[in-house]
């Protein structure tokens, strides 16, 4: 922060016209004002102010304290200048820091504090006293660089807002911890028994107390690099990954039966920018609702942050559709290949907690209370399907508002009932942020850690923030609730609860394993010497056409233990040894996870392939049929 004091006999000001868009109007006696004897500070907000704004605005009082204290003026009038600096803050996180600033001063001060008002441009005349302390500058910044007096620098990146009102709120929101069974009956968390319920009381220990910082590093990391699915990226941020043929194929999958699932529940698909303004009104007062931190670019003069989900453009594209009672619900989908969070950096953690991520978003736009419990029910149990194809645990959770709770009770023990299973309830006496209702499926991981999955969430907010609406039967506009909904939430962090799952199975004993569907290679022959390598080729060939199935060859220099050793570290879900009775048409000998060897004919085998890939999206082998030729990308 720079600040510019003048000691002046007389400073008085009056605001004209707006300097920044989106302003809300100003009180005509806050656009004037005069002051004698005072001591005026001005200041101007840059961009590297913004990594830990509370200390700097301790050391920029500090500052003020010192100088008023040299000078003996008899008031302070703080006077937004933004003429002190080239690397400005975006205006509304500098506006909101010079709040605080003016916050500070009040409580720490003895004299009085007056505002100029921000974002305007100002007439205004100054006499300045004729002492050697009536001219002093200074420059400060908070956090580890203030130490040196020297600002925080911009780095590349990391000129992100600072945290959003829901950010703050998110640390201290207090709330009361129920769980409810599917026989009704709630009981306060601390008092209930959770015998035989290893994981539900695991869950619940996270959620109530649990910390978020990442910690020793989690079990699906060393999976996925000596998998070779998906590896850090040293030429990128913190928290951006690269993904290997493996991996990008499983992520390819899961978001092509998201995508399906969206078309089937009658979700008409979009497609939406990744960046928006900071100062476009409804997106402004969105960010203080939602709690979380944004990556700011600019062009030209302006500031723009990068998505954290795709909210924005289907509200956008809501605000301007033409809609009928009849119409509802109605429902946008977009697979947002780059949505961006950036995430306290103790709080990375592979694919569990990332700054750059897939979000398939769903927004579905109804009349009212009534429809949107109807859809919140359809959408809970879509959710419910996708954590069934993923074939991996999870407990759940409901937020809630009490009053939405007690007005709409049955609704809520309708849900847990049909669930069939305890639900952690957490409810909040107040509402802050923009929904009543909303529940999430967590799995756990190897540390005992939980990590949102499914989501839906009935939003009471954000239509009419937008201007969003739709005609009714009688002719009248009326404002229609939102429902927001990520079915199998972030994408990458499907595949941290796969090999998470995996990992705690092999803790017991067990063997690996994807789900068939999404394994990178679904089948392996293994000739047992080079002369069977043509049937073995042929073999494959013949099953991937007839099942498109993913076959491999391992027609490597290797003997048959050594090859069978490498398909079950590689979690094959189906191996056939190819030898001389297989080159003969008998019965193939087939290998499944559990280790064991079936004689199967070939249409048995086919059958089986089938069945286990059922109606799930294929796609062809990512790298090269035979193993002797593929590239090894970490060495």
């Amino acid at each position: 922060m720079k600040l510019l004091f003048i000691h002046a006999d007389h400073l008085d000001f009056e605001a004209r016209r707006p300097a920044v868009k989106g302003l809300p109007a100003l009180d005509p006696a806050a656009g004037r004002g005069e002051a004698d004897e005072a001591l005026v500070v001005f200041f101007s907000v840059e961009r590297g102010d913004l990594t830990d704004p509370a200390s700097l605005v301790s050391r920029a009082g500090g500052e003020v304290k010192d100088v008023l204290g040299q000078v003996k003026a008899e008031r302070v009038v703080l006077y937004p200048y933004a003429h002190l600096s080239q690397d400005l803050a975006p205006p509304r996180e500098a506006q909101r820091l010079g709040e605080d600033l003016r916050e500070h001063l009040s409580k720490t001060l003895s004299v009085p504090v007056l505002s100029a008002p921000f974002g305007y441009y100002k007439a205004f005349t100054l006499k300045a006293k004729g002492h050697p302390l009536a001219e002093l500058s200074r420059t400060v910044a908070g956090g580890a660089e203030a130490s040196s007096g020297r600002p925080a620098p911009a780095r590349p990146g990391e000129g992100a807002p600072a945290e959003s009102v829901a950010v703050g709120k998110e640390k201290t929101l207090s709330s009361t911890w129920v769980v409810l069974t599917p026989d009704g009956k709630m009981t306060p968390a601390a008092d209930f028994d959770f015998s035989g319920e290893t994981d539900f009381a695991a869950f619940y220990r996270y959620e109530t107390g649990g910390s978020r910082q990442a910690g020793q590093e989690p079990a699906h990391v060393r999976m996925m690099r000596e998998m070779e699915l998906v590896d850090y990226e040293p030429g990128s941020d913190a928290g951006n990954f690269r993904w290997y043929p493996r991996g990008q194929l499983m992520k390819r999958l899961l978001e092509e039966q998201c995508s399906r699932l969206m078309a089937r529940a009658g979700a008409m698909r979009v497609e939406t920018p990744i960046m928006y303004d900071f100062e476009h009104p409804g997106l402004r007062r969105y960010l203080d609702r939602f709690p979380a931190r944004q990556y700011v670019v600019r062009s030209d003069e302006k500031e723009y942050f990068l998505r954290f989900a795709a909210c924005f453009g289907q509200y956008l594209i809501f605000h301007d559709m033409v809609m009928g009672r009849k119409d509802l619900p109605v429902r946008l989908y977009e697979l947002t290949h780059y949505s961006f969070r950036r995430e306290q950096t103790g709080e990375l953690s592979g694919l569990r907690r990332l700054r750059t991520f897939t979000m398939p978003d769903m927004h579905t736009a109804v009349a009212d209370v009534e429809q949107a419990k109807e859809e919140f029910r359809r959408q809970f149990e879509l959710c419910r399907s996708w954590m069934a194809h993923l074939a991996v645990p999870y407990q759940a959770a409901l937020r809630l508002v009490r009053s939405f709770f007690e007005e709409h009770r049955q609704f809520v023990l309708d849900l847990v009932r049909d669930f069939g299973r305890p639900i952690l309830l957490e409810l909040w006496e107040e509402r802050f942020f923009y929904f009543v209702l909303k529940f999430e499926f967590h799995p756990l991981d190897t540390q005992g850690r939980a990590a949102a999955l499914s989501t839906v969430q009935i939003d009471v907010e954000n239509a009419e923030r937008f201007g969003i609406g739709y005609t009714d039967r009688d002719g009248s506009r009326k404002t229609p609730l939102l429902l927001h909904a990520s079915i199998p939430g972030a994408v990458e962090r499907n595949v941290y609860a796969l090999l998470e799952d995996q990992a705690r199975r092999m803790a017991r004993g067990e063997k690996p394993q994807f789900p068939f569907w999404l394994a990178p290679t679904q089948l392996r022959v293994l000739p047992v010497s080079d002369p069977f390598l043509p049937g073995a080729l042929a073999l494959a060939h013949a099953i991937t056409q007839a099942t498109g199935a993913r076959v491999d060859v391992d027609d490597r220099d290797e003997g048959i233990s050594r090859k069978i050793r490498d398909a079950e570290r590689s979690w094959v879900p189906l191996v056939v040894v190819f030898g001389e009775r297989e080159a003969r048409g008998e019965a193939l000998s087939v290998r499944g996870r559990d280790g064991r060897s079936r004689p199967l004919s070939r249409e048995e085998l086919l059958s089986e392939v089938r069945r286990e890939q059922g109606a799930f999206p294929q796609a062809p082998l990512p790298e090269p049929e035979r193993l002797s030729v593929r590239p090894i990308f970490r060495g």
